[in-house]
């Protein structure tokens, strides 16, 4: 049975009418053979917010160019308490919206990017990938492993934001996304695991609420279908869009852990912090992706909020986006000191 409004948790009025907008914007903006966005209408349900070169609560951002000729660039912030400190981390994000929708700089993204360099506290490099269906797999995923390669450079000229300036030593960093992002976060820390960086070092992967899925309906799938912001519906058409024609939803790349899967045993993988939402379709496919990890003798750390619909830490307001920034504060200084 699915579940009905009733069922769902009591929300603020202003977050039912932010979700109602953003659901009616994507399915009335995107082709239902999912072939194309209308981008300019998009925008319009899409704010987006400018850096920062003054102290926004103690955090300044800029944007960076990493390559023009696919319009690939991040949001770079720092801590301007942190300054001069030694041994910053870094967190590589990359923003949900299944892999068709929103930018480093939309406004929600800003908040909360804001908000983990604020809180960790952190350095933080927002990826603005290539979106579907206009680029598909595995345009993403090269993107932000590309991000990664520019700022391990030492001739990246940002590097002096990261707090420790002594060129010898390894940077600690971190990759973390949402929904989409973190998808992302888990492949490109695969490339990430496979290269070896000249100043940077890998100590961890935060996702939040991840989307992977696969051919099979899970149980949340159908007891949710009804639920905010994410439907069945609307996942296979963002796996539509997103994937190379002729390939279904047990794609190594959807169903990390299904028929197709790579076998991640014997790579050096770190830590990850997964978290899942008991309103959330996708969370049995969470699941098996934390017992995926598991299995392949990685460590993985689960945290669940029982009544957090898909999306949550979007909205400051929630108490249990608190809670989250909580955790992944202490998951990143536990990883530091090991």
């Amino acid at each position: 049975m699915s579940s009905t409004k009733k069922n769902w948790p009591k929300l603020p009025l202003g977050i039912r009418l932010l979700i109602a907008a953003h659901s009616m914007s994507v399915d009335a903006f995107s082709r239902s053979d999912g072939s194309a966005v209308n981008r300019r209408l998009m925008n319009l349900f899409d704010p987006k917010a400018s850096p920062s070169r003054k102290p926004d609560n103690g955090v300044v951002s800029s944007d960076i160019v990493v390559d023009t000729t696919r319009k690939l660039w991040f949001r770079l912030y720092s801590n301007t308490t942190t300054a001069g400190k030694m041994f910053i981390p870094v967190v590589v994000y990359f923003h949900g919206g299944g892999f068709a929708y929103m930018a480093a700089n939309s406004m929600s993204y800003d908040d909360l990017c804001k908000r983990l360099a604020r809180e960790i506290p952190a350095v933080v490099v927002s990826v603005n990938y290539r979106l579907s269906p206009e680029h598909r797999y595995p345009s993403q995923y090269e993107d932000g492993f590309d991000v990664l390669k520019f700022i391990d450079n030492p001739d990246f000229e940002g590097f002096s934001a990261f707090g420790n300036t002594d060129t010898s030593s390894n940077k600690a960093f971190f990759i973390a996304g949402d929904s989409a992002g973190g998808n992302l976060a888990h492949h490109v820390a695969i490339k990430a695991c496979q290269h070896q960086f000249s100043r940077l070092k890998l100590h961890g992967v935060i996702a939040l609420q991840p989307f992977f899925g696969g051919e099979e309906r899970t149980e949340s799938e159908l007891k949710l279908a009804g639920a905010p912001l994410i439907s069945v519906k609307r996942t296979d058409w963002m796996w539509k869009a997103f994937l190379p024609h002729g390939y279904n939803r047990d794609h190594q790349v959807v169903n990390v852990f299904g028929p197709n899967s790579v076998d991640i045993s014997d790579l050096p993988f770190p830590p990850t912090l997964v978290f899942i939402g008991g309103f959330d379709p996708l969370q049995d496919w969470q699941r098996k992706y934390v017992e995926g990890l598991n299995k392949s003798g990685k460590h993985v750390y689960k945290i669940e909020y029982p009544n957090a619909i898909h999306g949550f830490y979007a909205f400051p307001q929630l108490p249990d986006t608190s809670l989250l920034m909580a955790e992944i504060k202490n998951f990143v200084l536990k990883q530091l000191d090991q």
